[in-house]
């Protein structure tokens, strides 16, 4: 049902207060029992229900080449078998889990996204970061010249 539009009244107070009463009220009520009665026979939407509490956290590391991986020291250990399952492999060189470059990005796309939402499913935060840049040498310091002692000053440009 439409709800009730406006009307026009006169500018006697005492007939417009009765066109309100007699045409607009009604309109009212009626819409309000017809929005009721929907209430009544509608059921309630579907409630998310709320996100496990994070008992414990994982961060993964997004190595320039590609790899992703996570200390193994860091790992908890309900989370190793996650990611064996989703084709991470523990690197004993590294100390860490590790998910190769060597899938397409598509691959470890899915297999991160896979393995995320069963570890947030268990209560394990998941955080991701990128891995720190290699330090760099400022601009304008060069490499000690091969054959001097450290710390031996090198002789001036001439110019």
């Amino acid at each position: 049902m439409d709800e009730p539009n406006g009307i026009a009244v006169p500018d006697d107070p005492v007939r417009a207060a009765a066109q309100v009463a007699r045409r607009v009220l009604p309109r009212y009520a009626k819409a309000l029992n017809a929005v009721r009665r929907s209430a009544l026979h509608q059921p309630e939407p579907p409630h998310r229900p709320s996100a496990p509490e994070v008992t414990e956290s994982l961060t993964l590391i997004w190595y320039p080449d590609g790899v992703v991986g996570a200390p193994s020291a860091s790992v908890p250990a309900d989370a190793r078998t996650v990611l064996y399952g989703c084709y991470f492999q523990y690197s004993p060189h590294e100390a860490a889990f590790v998910l190769p470059a060597s899938y397409s990005t598509e691959a470890r796309a899915l297999l991160l996204q896979s393995a995320v939402r069963q570890l947030t499913a268990q209560g394990i935060g998941v955080n991701f970061r990128h891995a720190a840049p290699a330090p760099s040498r400022p601009p304008g310091t060069a490499a000690p010249a091969l054959g001097a002692p450290p710390g031996a000053r090198q002789p001036a440009a001439r110019r």
